[in-house]
């Protein structure tokens, strides 16, 4: 199996979030269903059913949080320097609005733009992996063709 590279937040956050199903829904969702149990006739027991589902969905992503840790590569950004790579923080102004944005460039899991945490696997971080402060880049997004020059790097 490949290994999934992941910055230190980013594994303390699936970590958590393991630790959060594991010791307070995962007890919660079963007591939920012996509580459902009690209440009679299982075929027509709605409220059993939706806690089945719902312990379902807990038991997989359980199983997925744990595949994904096992297979985690911490890498600490604060340890690295030179051209982006992955966990920089990397400040672009776009060429054609002068808008600034900064983003870090993150693993797949932890990756959320709205947060400026850039997934690796994105055209954008593709583009500017091995680019060095004032460069530019072209790249080819969703939204069409877009420019950036590299304002700032640093890594946290």
């Amino acid at each position: 199996m490949e290994k999934i590279p992941m910055t230190p937040a980013g594994f303390a956050a699936l970590e958590s979030e393991l630790k959060n199903l594991k010791s307070v829904e995962r007890p919660a969702i079963i007591q939920a269903i012996a509580e459902a149990r009690e209440l009679g006739d299982l075929s027509e027991n709605a409220e059993y059913h939706s806690a089945r589902e719902k312990q379902s969905f807990i038991e997989g992503r359980i199983k997925e949080l744990e595949g994904i840790l096992s297979l985690a590569d911490v890498i600490n950004p604060a340890k690295l320097s030179g051209a982006i790579k992955f966990g920089a923080k990397v400040t672009v102004v776009d060429e054609d609005t002068d808008e600034e944005k900064t983003w870090q460039i993150v693993g797949e899991h932890e990756a959320n733009i709205e947060a400026g945490l850039l997934n690796i696997k994105s055209p954008i971080a593709r583009a500017l992996i091995g680019k060095d402060e004032g460069d530019s880049v072209e790249v080819r997004t969703p939204g069409g063709e877009r420019s950036y020059e590299i304002l700032k790097i640093v890594y946290s």
